[in-house]
């Protein structure tokens, strides 16, 4: 098993190791690095059953709406789109929310897994109790998506096998490094540039204020991403940095690639009288490396937050910036601070959620209203 471990506070043993866990010299070895993020932990508390927080029954009219606008859905802008009515449009268009919140959903529930999985192997207790922490978190997240999709369209769809092949690897990798490469940093990356793209363009008051909810817990998730590469990257010997750049290049080129594609789609296509195969077609014809490009020029393009969050981490370099600088202006991202796209957004949410916790006055106006 190899770990890749720098820094003493993330120390691991074998899942299987309990005994490691009771060594009496263990409980007085903890880090001080995580104490902040715990801390915080009370500051931006919420319960995704309570309507003090978020009220799922709020309306809206999905014959009529999109949940998104028509322009994030890829087989909307291409001649797919002359053969459907208006109505179906709409349809098409909330199908494909719908198969986004469901990946989502997936993905908060790789999240609760893999966090719960770090409890079993960090030796140091103050990241053991962080992780704890994140595993609450993501359990609500869990909850609220569900709820959100149940309100919306009865049930979520099935992964798809991009994610989900992916979501499995992380969770149950043996080394460290990939889980918290993995899912601190790819997945929650991927997931704070999604969170702020929703909660800046969605139709829907609800998403947006649920995603501002999840997002005061996300922040802190990826600090404790941050918190690693500061202690591990730079500690790193060039055949380690390889190894753990390789394998986060490798996993951007697959999610860039296969996460949205319509195979991985195909599920809501038949209602519609759509052949996959034909929409997959469609989909590569229109989606050149110039409009990947445009696409990833937004500041909260799910991808372009992604490599930010892998350079300022310094897990890439001048072996891999090449493919990333296909689409990203890397020099652009370097000058950037550390600053994520969804940290304003989730500091407002964390000021809402202050005053619904302890001012006394119940239910407070949402950043997002």
């Amino acid at each position: 098993m190899t770990h890749i471990t720098k820094d003493s506070a993330y120390n691991a043993v074998a899942p299987d190791d309990f005994p490691a866990m009771m060594e009496v010299d263990r409980y007085g070895a903890r880090s001080t690095a995580f104490d902040k993020i715990i801390s915080a932990t009370h500051d931006h508390f919420w319960d995704p059953l309570d309507k003090k927080y978020i009220d799922f029954t709020q309306p809206f009219d999905m014959k009529r709406q999109t949940v998104v606008p028509m322009d994030f859905v890829l087989e909307l802008q291409t001649p797919i789109a002359d053969r459907l009515s208006e109505e179906e449009k709409i349809a098409l268009s909330n199908e494909s929310a719908r198969w986004m919140l469901s990946s989502i959903l997936h993905g908060e529930a790789g999240a609760l897994a893999l966090s719960a999985s770090l409890c079993h192997i960090l030796k140091d207790p103050g990241a053991q109790e962080y992780a704890a922490n994140q595993t609450r978190e993501e359990a609500r997240h869990v909850t609220g998506f569900a709820k959100y999709i149940e309100a919306r369209w009865g049930k979520p769809l099935p992964v798809g096998p991009t994610l989900g092949n992916l979501l499995t690897d992380i969770v149950n990798a043996p080394e460290v490094y990939k889980k918290v490469v993995g899912m601190q940093m790819l997945v929650e990356g991927l997931a704070m540039g999604a969170f702020a793209s929703l909660y800046s363009y969605s139709h829907d008051p609800l998403l947006r204020h649920l995603c501002q909810l999840v997002m005061t817990d996300e922040a802190f998730h990826h600090k404790f991403g941050k918190i690693w590469a500061d202690r591990t990257v730079p500690h790193l010997t060039e055949q380690e940095r390889n190894v753990i750049e390789d394998w986060a290049a490798e996993c951007f080129q697959t999610l860039l690639f296969n996460l949205a594609n319509p195979e991985q789609k195909k599920v809501i296509y038949a209602q519609f009288g759509l052949d996959w195969e034909e929409v997959l077609h469609e989909v590569l014809k229109s989606r050149t490396d110039e409009k990947r490009r445009k696409a990833m020029s937004n500041q909260t393009n799910i991808f372009r937050v992604l490599t930010k969050t892998l350079l300022k981490a310094g897990i890439i370099t001048d072996r891999t910036k090449g493919f990333y600088a296909t689409y990203v202006d890397m020099d652009e991202l370097r000058k950037e601070g550390d600053e994520m796209i969804g940290d304003s957004i989730a500091e407002d949410g964390i000021e809402y959620l202050k005053r619904v916790n302890f001012s006394g006055a119940g239910r407070a106006v949402s950043a997002a209203e």
